[in-house]
């Protein structure tokens, strides 16, 4: 009897040392806001997600396996918390992806976004979310691909963390014989102390052509202003569009900061001849966020978008359409909490 419970502590003792090697974590974002957004000569009124940080849910983890070697995992999808559902066509759309890291970085396998996205995201002041997102003046240019944002089928090497400030990540997505799904890239960045510059490219099969994107990024901390700035070149065949974006983060209180943006799109002579792609536009937002604690945060945001010749981008997807040459603007004020 005596050996029996031995033998049961030990191999609980096995278990318990099993499981301090592993973890599993759930977290997530809910971010609602009040909005007013108007267009073409109306308005719409809506209690909306997304005003700050994305709205989501997920769990992730890690599992040592020794030697320096770990595996994990990572599902996130998706949440309306204004409505209470999730995103039905893909519920872990986010990201979903196994990797398995060590001291030669990350090799990660899934859905997820890119690298060159992950340039934007990192010199949009508003981290592409919310009516400042720089993106809503992107354009597709007729391409009809979707994977400006994130890519399925993802193969991602991901560079160590310990290279003397040099970080990057490099791509490829297999198509799958889905047009507009092939995709290869990489970003290369340094960062170091208030310094942080990256470029990024990707291209994507569509139609018989390649859409293109090149994204230059750079910010500097001066303390008392973090100041960013992104170019982006987007090409589809010889149609071209480059947007110039300045932003700038100020802290004015120990729990408060401002956040400005200005963005500039514009088309060649080629594009602008084009119905569907056409069309220059500038982007300013204005915003503040005043951190309650280090979970939860006010906010309120103002945008403005004028459009010129065919252009008609928007601040909000889901709000009226701007009408061609016309304007777009928006205000909310919201909360955010994350777990």
């Amino acid at each position: 009897m005596k050996k029996s419970l031995v033998a049961l502590a030990v191999l609980a003792g096995f278990a318990g040392a099993a499981a301090a090697q592993s973890s599993v974590t759930l977290f997530g974002v809910i971010d609602v806001a009040a909005r007013y957004t108007k267009a073409n000569g109306q308005d719409t009124k809506q209690l909306t997600n997304d005003g700050s940080s994305s709205s989501r849910f997920g769990v992730r983890g890690v599992e040592d396996l020794g030697g320096g070697l770990k595996a994990g995992f990572w599902l996130e999808g998706a949440l309306a918390a204004d409505t209470g559902t999730a995103d039905a066509t893909r519920f872990w759309g986010r990201r979903a992806s196994v990797s398995l890291m060590g001291d030669f970085g990350e090799v990660r396998l899934g859905r997820g976004k890119t690298s060159t996205r992950l340039v934007v995201d990192d010199f949009d002041v508003y981290t592409t979310t919310g009516l400042g997102d720089v993106t809503r003046v992107y354009s597709l240019l007729g391409s009809g691909i979707d994977t400006i944002n994130r890519a399925d089928n993802l193969v991602q090497y991901f560079l160590p963390s310990d290279l003397g400030g040099v970080y990057g990540s490099f791509d490829v997505a297999a198509g799958e014989g889905v047009n507009g799904k092939k995709s290869y890239g990489g970003r290369l960045g340094y960062k170091m102390g208030d310094l942080n510059v990256a470029g990024g490219y990707q291209t994507t099969d569509s139609f018989n052509s390649k859409y293109k994107q090149l994204s230059l990024g750079g910010s500097y901390d001066f303390k008392v202003v973090k100041v960013n700035a992104l170019l982006t070149q987007l090409k589809f065949g010889s149609l071209k569009q480059n947007v110039y974006t300045i932003g700038a983060l100020v802290p004015v209180t120990a729990a408060g900061s401002v956040t400005a943006q200005f963005s500039k799109a514009s088309t060649n002579g080629t594009a602008d001849a084009s119905a569907t792609t056409a069309g220059d536009a500038k982007f300013l937002t204005v915003g503040y966020q005043h951190n309650l604690s280090k979970r939860t945060a006010l906010y309120t945001t103002a945008s403005y978008i004028k459009n010129d010749g065919l252009a008609a981008f928007r601040v909000q997807t889901n709000a009226v359409a701007a009408a061609r040459g016309g304007k777009s603007g928006g205000l909310d004020v919201g909360i955010k909490h994350s777990f």
